[in-house]
């Protein structure tokens, strides 16, 4: 399935590095949409019914605020495939320290997670939606091999501005190329593990983003045109089956939040 170049306007706060720790907006609204559209009867109808409301897909879309918390560089604090890493806050704090800045990007949909069970069991429809849409986009990051790495910028291999080029710039790219279609919704026995199997999924394609950029820019003066074409022929599949992902699990987590809060009847 072929999705439409989406012409939206997005401001963004920076980190302190400079790197935008987001999707840009055609990513993130492709997420969103085919999030919905992998849900089961039922809810995808209350979805469908109001995605309009939805801050992602609204016709003058708002995205959710920006931070440098908003990643989880995992192989800052040990190497792939990260056997011994806390999953619990505390316990990170406790082994490595407050000193060590990673992001918060496991607690975030935790946290997002939890509350958008307290907006089903409440049946509080704008909850529900802007808190579905905020969660989605924590979880797509979860799906982003960047955000999960100390490198996300391109600043220790000299590929600076990676992080944007591929997160923003080259969705925005090869729109009309994208193929996004996922699985039907499944039921996360354990939200809060499935983070950290997500975490591990998604790093072992750090290096391919990193190399297929690379190979792009070989003999090339700029990131311009010429790389983006090149990169298009190179690496749509990946950021497809990426965002496919991305959508697949977004849904998934909409679909357990909603059963754990005892499927209430929307409308």
């Amino acid at each position: 399935m072929r999705i439409p170049v989406l012409a939206v306007a997005v401001v963004v706060a920076l980190g302190p590095s400079g790197v935008a720790w987001a999707w840009g907006p055609v990513a993130q609204a492709v997420v969103t949409a085919k999030a919905i559209d992998a849900l089961p009867k039922g809810l995808k109808e209350f979805y469908k019914a109001h995605r309009l409301e939805m801050p992602t897909l609204a016709l003058e879309p708002t995205f959710p605020e920006d931070g440098p918390d908003r990643r989880f560089a995992a192989d800052r604090l040990m190497p792939f495939p990260f056997a011994d890493l806390p999953h619990s806050e505390a316990s990170l704090k406790q082994k490595y320290g407050d000193a060590v800045s990673v992001g918060r990007l496991p607690w975030l949909i935790h946290e997002s997670y939890a509350r958008l069970v307290d907006a089903f069991k409440a049946k509080d429809k704008t909850r529900i939606l802007e808190e579905s849409d905020n969660l989605a986009s924590l979880v797509a990051q979860m799906d982003n091999p960047l955000a999960l790495t100390d490198n996300a910028d391109g600043q220790k291999s000299e590929q600076h501005g990676l992080y944007l080029r591929f997160s923003t710039k080259f969705p925005e790219a090869v729109a009309n190329k994208l193929k996004v279609d996922p699985d039907a919704a499944v039921f996360l026995d354990d939200p809060k593990g499935y983070v950290f199997s997500m975490l591990t999924s998604t790093y072992v394609w750090v290096d391919n983003v990193m190399l297929l950029d690379e190979i792009a820019k070989r003999g090339k003066s700029a990131y311009g045109d010429i790389y983006f074409e090149d990169m298009a022929g190179r690496a749509t599949d990946l950021l497809s089956r990426r965002l496919t992902q991305a959508a697949n699990d977004s849904a998934s987590y909409w679909y357990t939040a909603w059963t754990d809060a005892q499927r209430p009847e929307l409308k």
